[in-house]
C-alpha cells in the first residue's frame, strides 16, 4: 500500500531544492504565482508564527512539463539521474516564497509585479499581531527592510545600512529561515494517482483532464516536445505551416488526438491505456500521427465532402481514419478501400455507434481498419455492434438537432452534393461558427417552421431533419415564414434552378410538392432520396 510521509522543512532547505533544481512545480495549465499582496499576507503570517498549511509533494522519476522559469529567475533542470520532487499542493505559496527570496519581477495583464519590493516595517514591534508586519512595497512613513535583503545580504552590508535595527532583523530573520514548514511526501507514486491527489486537493473537484496529465507526462525538454504546445500548432500555427483551422476542422479536441497517439501505437484508446504510454513513443510517433490526422482530415473533405469539422456525427471517426492512413503504406486508399471506408462511417454514423462505450468499441473498430488495410471486408454482425433499419417514417419523424450524431450524419449526405446557392449556383459557404445550433445561419426548413404552424402541421415532423437545407446566411435571413411556393419563385432568374435543387437532393420541385405547398409529398419524396443515398454507402458494390 502507498504511503504518505509526514516530515517538516526549513524555509532555507525548502527553496534550495528549487535552487538546485530537485523540486519543481508541474504545469497542469493553472496560473501559479501569487500577487506580491498575496506574498506579503502569507510572508506576514509565517513572521507571526501563524499556521500556513501543509505542502504535498511528488517524488518521482517522471520528468513533467514545469515551469522554466519564475519571472525573470531561470529555474535549473534536473540534476541528470535524479528524481524530482513537484509541489501538488502549495503550488502558490512556494513560488511565492521563492519570488520574495530571489526579488523576482514578473508581468501579469499588462502590469509588473515586483516582489523585490515586499517589505518588512521596521517601525513596529516584532510581537505585534495588530498591525501587518510585511507590505507588498515599503511603507512610506516608516523604515523597513525588503524580503529579498533580510534573506539575502551580508552581515556588513546589513550592519552599515540598518544598525539600529539590527536586533529586529535578527528575530525577523530568525522567524524565516527557522519557520518549520509542514510537509507530507508521496514517494514514487504512479502518475495517475498524484494526478488524482492534485486534483482532489486544489481544484475543488474539477477533476485534470486526461489531456492535461499527459501534457505534464510527455513533456521532453530534451526532444523539445510539449504536447500542449504541439496541440496548438496542429489547430492554428499562426500561418507557419498546414494546420485544422486551414481545413475548418479546427474543432477537433484534444481528447481525440490522443486517442489518435494510442490507437497508432497500443491499438487501444481506453483512459488506462493512454497513462500508460511511454513518453518516448509518444515524442517519436507524433510526427507520424500528426501525418495521419492530416490526411484523414483532407480524405473527408475530398473524397466524402465534408467540408468542416462540425457536420461530423462524432469526432471521434478521426482516429480509425488516422489509423488506417498511418497503417495503409500504399498511400490513397484503393477503389476497393474507399468503398469499404465508406461503408465503415455510415455505419458507425446512422447507428449511432459513439454514443456509448466509446473506449471499447473502438478497439473493435481498429481492427476493423485492420482488414480494410489487407483488402478485407469488415463484419458487422458481431457482439455490440448496431444492425441498420432505417424507414421512411423514422426519417419522417427524426426530431432535426445539431447534437444528434444520426442528424449529422444526414447533414455529412447533405454537404456531400455541395450544395449551391438557390439565386447563383455559387457554393454553400459552411463555417464551423455557424453549425453549432439549431437556429445557425447554415440551416434553413425548407418548408419555414412557422408556416407549417400555422396550418397546424405535427411540430416533430415540421422539424424534420428531411425538411432541413444547407443555405447561405442571406438566404436564410430572408426566406422566414413564407411558403416554398412563393420564396423560390425569387429564385427563377436563376437560369439552373433545378440543377441547383438537385444539389439539395431534390430533384424536381414539382414532383416534390414545392410548387404546390405540399409538405407531406415533399417529405416522401426527399425521404426516399435521402434512403437510396444511405443504401448506396451502407451497401456498395464490392464486386
Amino acid at each position: 500500500m502507498l504511503q504518505p510521509q509526514n516530515q517538516s522543512k526549513k524555509y532555507a532547505n525548502l527553496l534550495a531544492d528549487i535552487d538546485e533544481g530537485r523540486m519543481k512545480i508541474p504545469i497542469f495549465q493553472r496560473d501559479f504565482v501569487w500577487t506580491p499582496a498575496q506574498t506579503a499576507v502569507l510572508l506576514d503570517s509565517i513572521l507571526k508564527g501563524y499556521p500556513i498549511g501543509t505542502f504535498i509533494f511528488w517524488k518521482t522519476h517522471d520528468e513533467l512539463r514545469s515551469p522554466r522559469n519564475i519571472g525573470n529567475i531561470a529555474l535549473p533542470d534536473v540534476p541528470a539521474g535524479e528524481s524530482v520532487t513537484y509541489v501538488l499542493d502549495g503550488q502558490q505559496r512556494i513560488a511565492s516564497l521563492y519570488a520574495a527570496r530571489k526579488g523576482a519581477r514578473l508581468t501579469k495583464e499588462g502590469h509588473e509585479l515586483d516582489y523585490k519590493k515586499i517589505s518588512v516595517n521596521l517601525a513596529l514591534d516584532p510581537n505585534t499581531t495588530d498591525a501587518e508586519l510585511v507590505t507588498p512595497e515599503p511603507p512610506d512613513d516608516a523604515p523597513s527592510i525588503s524580503i529579498y535583503t533580510l534573506l539575502n545580504a551580508t552581515v556588513t552590508q546589513l550592519v552599515t545600512q540598518y544598525a539600529e535595527y539590527l536586533d529586529k532583523i535578527d528575530i525577523y530573520r530568525g522567524r524565516l529561515t527557522g519557520y518549520d514548514f509542514s510537509t507530507i511526501l508521496i514517494e514514487d507514486f504512479p502518475i495517475d494517482i498524484a494526478c488524482e491527489v492534485f486534483t482532489r486537493i486544489n481544484t475543488g473537484g474539477t477533476k485534470l483532464t486526461l489531456f492535461e496529465i499527459m501534457v505534464a507526462k510527455t513533456y521532453d525538454q530534451t526532444r523539445n516536445f510539449d504536447l500542449a504546445h504541439e496541440y496548438e500548432m496542429l489547430v492554428n500555427n499562426n500561418g507557419t505551416g498546414k494546420d485544422l483551422e486551414d481545413a475548418h476542422y479546427d474543432t477537433v479536441p484534444d481528447s481525440t488526438v490522443l486517442q489518435c497517439i494510442a490507437a497508432h501505437l497500443v491499438k487501444q484508446v481506453r483512459a488506462k491505456d493512454i497513462l500508460k504510454l511511454p513518453k518516448g513513443d509518444v515524442v517519436t510517433s507524433w510526427p507520424t500521427v500528426k501525418d495521419g490526422i492530416f490526411t484523414a482530415v483532407d480524405y473527408f473533405r475530398s473524397y466524402m465532402r465534408i467540408p468542416v469539422s462540425m457536420l461530423l456525427p462524432y469526432h471521434t471517426l478521426l482516429v480509425p481514419f488516422t489509423y488506417f492512413f498511418i497503417r495503409n503504406h500504399r498511400g490513397m486508399p484503393s477503389v476497393q478501400q474507399s468503398k469499404l471506408l465508406t461503408q465503415y462511417f455510415w455505419w458507425a454514423s446512422i447507428t449511432n455507434r459513439f454514443s456509448s462505450a466509446v473506449e471499447s468499441k473502438m478497439g473493435q473498430d481498429i481492427q476493423r481498419m485492420d482488414a480494410i488495410v489487407r483488402g478485407e471486408t469488415p463484419r458487422y454482425d458481431g457482439e455490440g455492434d448496431e444492425d441498420v433499419h432505417l424507414t421512411l417514417d423514422d426519417l419522417k419523424r427524426r426530431w432535426f438537432s445539431t447534437g444528434d450524431a444520426f442528424c449529422k450524419a444526414i447533414l455529412c449526405l447533405y454537404a456531400s452534393f455541395q450544395p449551391e446557392s438557390f439565386a447563383d449556383r455559387h457554393l454553400v459557404r459552411l463555417d464551423n461558427s455557424w453549425l453549432k445550433v439549431v437556429f445557425s445561419r447554415n440551416y434553413h426548413h425548407f418548408f419555414p417552421r412557422a408556416y407549417l404552424a400555422k396550418r397546424s402541421h405535427d411540430p416533430i415532423i415540421a422539424n424534420s431533419v428531411l425538411n432541413i437545407t444547407l443555405v447561405d446566411e442571406y438566404l436564410h435571413k430572408s426566406l422566414r415564414d413564407q411558403a416554398p411556393s412563393v420564396y423560390m419563385r425569387k429564385f427563377k432568374d436563376n437560369p439552373d434552378l433545378e440543377k441547383t435543387m438537385r444539389t439539395h437532393l431534390i430533384d424536381d420541385m414539382t414532383a416534390f410538392g414545392v410548387w404546390d405547398d405540399d409538405y407531406e409529398r415533399f417529405l416522401t419524396r426527399r425521404g426516399e432520396r435521402v434512403l437510396a443515398e444511405l443504401e448506396k454507402r451502407l451497401h456498395p458494390d464490392l464486386g
